[in-house]
């Protein structure tokens, strides 16, 4: 394993605890601009319809895809940068 890779493994954690916590913060934001409660619902949540329990969870899965992979792809780029080896 190249030593770049070893290095990266921290960031990338770091990176990824980081884009957690932004995801989340994005699909909050973006479910109250849609017009829902301030609250996502739950799967377990019984006094929500399965149309909204499942446009949550999909909106939900789809932002923090979008995030992840911004992030990593940013932290990588920003790797190469630094020291000429793309990670990975």
């Amino acid at each position: 394993m190249k030593a770049v890779n070893i290095a990266y493994k921290p960031v990338g954690l770091v990176l990824g605890l980081a884009g957690g916590m932004l995801a989340g913060a994005a699909f909050r934001r973006t479910w109250k601009l849609l017009g829902h409660d301030d609250d996502a619902p739950d799967a377990t949540d019984e006094d929500r319809a399965w149309r909204e329990i499942l446009l949550a969870a999909a909106l939900q899965g789809a932002v923090f895809a979008v995030v992840k992979a911004t992030v990593d792809r940013a932290g990588a780029t920003a790797t190469r940068r630094l020291t000429g080896t793309w990670p990975g």
